[in-house]
């Protein structure tokens, strides 16, 4: 038997597996909403709308370390501090005992030798062991990070069929799929290792240079007779050197951002087009479109490996500053110290922890120059995953009435299953696709939608399914309805064909016989000794099977309302025929919307209502009761078959 609903969404397993303090699942919190200025022109307007993707991006972001955030959120954040600040605790013990060696290796100490080589091994498994602890911490924070923002995002999409609405909408969303899960992942990743790093460069270079400032003093240098003294020489020496390396690859990288978003793009256009061919593989092979695929593949390709070009060009420009940074960095300090060392006014160990904490400082300050690559591409992911929350908050803005006008949905005050009361439909501009609308449906009728192509019959139904939210007016059903769509290219999911079957519900909510029972009554019998086997079904399938099967689908859940949106078109007369019957058979108390070409399927329907095209959208012109007509094809065949049957010979 079915099981209950609520059942069913007990047993589905969340997203992901992030629990509030409860053991609930977490709900994001809705964001905030930014618009700008109406006055602006379009192109100010989308300047603006670019400047404000970060924002936008830290605006749900943020919400991880929230009151509806991940609950070991902070205890990981806190605990990733406290082991950077170990971890440099530790390169200062390193430091100074570089220094230490290397006196006593000057004076021929051997007794401080083999006790500093044994102080060296608690230093070293201290400082790996907290290396270690630090990738757990960063990397636990990256992932529940990465799974509370994709529950988010995925909730926010797959709500109110905005996943379908934004095919309909412009904006700048394309390839919302390769951006939750590519973009996504980078745009919480590389904040943490960016804090990280420069929470330990700050607290490295703070450190290191009072160890510069301490050890090396003053450089007191003769010019014209002008004797100069430069305080703290080797912190200044630090700070230029960091600062015309840092200056080097901002001016070098400028152009990093926007290389980096437009290599994204096209890597999600590429394999999107590749997506298309295996998706689309049974039609592209029957019209012999593999040459033309062929053709735009290469063009998404070249874009691809343009798009690389430039950034590696990026990557040579930027590597040409780091790479030689990190050639000098540790030859400079020696030059910096060498005349002292030579006056005897430093030791070798001085010399020597003196280096070390040179390159520390300078890493310390050059943190940008080896990371501005990662920071290039952070931005630019970021931004493309802004832009998909942007053109979902404009979703919400217009679920919520905001702006153009939404379809609203509510409850029929009276017996009837289905009203539409000035229901109008819209594009998301505002462009008029169907007037203003009233039709009652009564419990158990069977309503025929007719109309010329692009009169909005299928716009017009998807809205009474609630997947178009623009227009007027209200769509009302009975408070206890259950509305089911068949769509004229049915979704098969991947798995069983049990499961296929079954959608939208789970495999397990009918036995094996009740969904063989099902698949006989629609035709598909030879595929009942395969029910439990999985398989590519949707590239199995033909395009009317796949409808006979969502019919099963249909006799499975057992609907009240039952919309279908050209569900038989990839079936014969005669097929198409057994099915409505079967349909009116099984479910006779059903009420039934259909979208039709097709004059025949009026004998399965007790009224027509039809739709003409007019300046300012479609209107209903006429609202008809069907009289069936029994006999009526049987007898016109008859009258066909006697035209072409031979004259008899004479006998």
């Amino acid at each position: 038997m079915h099981k209950p609903a609520a059942k069913r969404e007990q047993d589905k397993p969340p997203i992901v597996g992030i629990k509030g303090e409860n053991g609930d699942e977490v709900e994001p919190p809705p964001p905030e909403l930014l618009e700008p200025d109406p006055k602006l022109s379009p192109e100010e307007a989308e300047q603006v709308r670019k400047d404000y993707l970060l924002t936008r991006f830290w605006i749900s972001a943020r919400g991880f370390w929230g009151r509806s955030g991940d609950r070991l959120a902070w205890p990981f954040s806190i605990g990733l501090g406290l082991l950077i600040i170990l971890t440099v605790g530790f390169q200062y013990g390193i430091n100074v005992w570089n220094r230490a060696i290397f006196d006593a290796i000057e004076k021929r100490d051997a007794a401080s030798v083999f006790h500093l080589t044994a102080l060296f091994f608690p230093l070293a498994i201290g400082s790996i062991v907290l290396g270690v602890a630090q990738v757990f911490a960063r990397m636990g924070i990256q992932r529940r990070w990465r799974a509370w923002l994709t529950s988010s995002v995925l909730t926010r999409w797959l709500k109110n069929g905005r996943y379908y609405q934004l095919n309909l909408v412009g904006g700048d969303h394309k390839n919302p799929e390769y951006r939750i899960a590519e973009d996504l992942r980078i745009a919480t990743d590389s904040p943490v290792d960016f804090l990280a790093g420069v929470t330990s460069a700050l607290l490295s270079a703070a450190t290191f240079i009072v160890v510069l400032w301490t050890i090396g003093g003053a450089l007191t240098v003769t010019l014209g007779g002008s004797t100069i003294t430069i305080p703290g020489f080797l912190v200044i020496a630090a700070m230029l050197y960091a600062g015309i390396a840092s200056g080097s690859i901002l001016v070098i990288g400028r152009r990093f951002v926007q290389v980096s978003e437009d290599k994204n793009q096209a890597e999600a256009d590429f394999r999107y087009t590749l997506t298309r061919v295996r998706e689309n593989g049974e039609s592209i092979a029957l019209l012999g479109g593999e040459e033309e695929e062929r053709d735009g593949i290469d063009r998404n390709f070249t874009n691809v490996l343009r798009q690389w070009a430039r950034l590696a060009g990026q990557h040579m420009r930027t590597t040409l500053v780091s790479q030689g940074s990190s050639l000098v960095a540790p030859v400079v300090p020696l030059l910096l110290c060498a005349p002292k060392f030579l006056d005897g006014s430093m030791s070798l160990g001085q010399v020597m922890q003196a280096a070390s904490a040179f390159t520390i400082v300078q890493s310390a300050f050059g943190w940008l120059v080896d990371n501005y690559p990662r920071l290039a591409d952070w931005n630019a992911c970021a931004r493309r995953i802004a832009s998909l929350m942007m053109s979902l908050d404009g979703l919400e803005r217009a679920e919520q009435g905001d702006g153009l006008g939404r379809i609203k949905r509510g409850e029929t005050s009276n017996d009837a299953m289905l009203e539409m009361k000035d229901l109008s439909v819209t594009l998301d501009d505002g462009t008029a696709v169907v007037g203003e609308t009233e039709v009652v449906i009564e419990p158990g009728e069977r309503l025929l939608v007719a109309g010329e192509s692009g009169t909005g019959k299928s716009t017009l139904v998807r809205a009474i399914a609630g997947l178009w939210p623009w227009g007027g007016g209200s769509v009302n059903f009975h408070a206890d309805r259950r509305l089911f769509m068949l769509p004229q290219r049915p979704y098969v999911p991947s798995g069983s064909l049990r499961r296929a079957v079954a959608y939208p519900g789970a495999e397990e909510d009918w036995t094996v016989e009740e969904i063989g029972e099902a698949l006989h009554k629609v035709g598909l019998d030879h595929l009942k000794e395969k029910i439990e086997e999985e398989a590519p079904w949707d590239q199995t399938l033909s395009g009317g099977e796949k409808q006979r099967l969502a019919f099963a689908r249909l006799l499975l859940h057992n609907p009240d309302i039952v919309v279908l949106d050209e569900a038989t078109s990839a079936l014969d007369e005669k097929s198409q025929d057994k099915m409505m019957k079967m349909v009116t058979d099984e479910l006779p108390k059903a009420t039934i919307v259909s979208v039709a070409h097709r004059a025949e399927l009026e004998a399965f329907h007790s009224r027509k209502i039809v739709l003409e095209r007019r300046k300012g959208g479609a209107k209903l012109v006429s609202d008809i009761d069907l009289i069936p007509r029994k006999g009526k094809r049987r007898l016109l065949g008859r009258f066909l078959r006697q035209r072409k049957a031979p004259p008899k010979k004479a006998a």
